[in-house]
């Protein structure tokens, strides 16, 4: 396994309250911060995997009907568009 380093800037408080975790397991702060970073990357990667399964061959352009079928509905409170915010098309 290569190894690299990268020089991290994270505020005071998280650096605390993340070596207060890796003092209760047992690790280095370096290792628990390797844990977290690899669990948040298999947890994107997984749920980028789910979300192509789910869509197959969907296409943007099917969500037109149901887009359609909706635009003269009102929008539910607190959804508006903002006084003099622009409504893309």
């Amino acid at each position: 396994m290569s190894k690299t380093s990268y020089p991290l800037k994270i505020p005071v408080s998280v650096k605390g309250a993340a070596r207060l975790l890796a003092r209760e397991d047992g690790v280095s702060l370096n290792q628990s911060i390797c844990v977290a970073a690899a669990a948040n990357i298999g947890a994107v990667e997984t749920a980028a995997t789910f979300q192509k399964q789910r869509a197959k061959d969907a296409r943007p352009e099917d969500m037109l009907p149901f887009l359609h079928s909706a635009a003269n509905e009102a929008a539910a409170e607190g959804d508006e568009i903002p006084p003099g915010a622009q409504a893309s098309r």
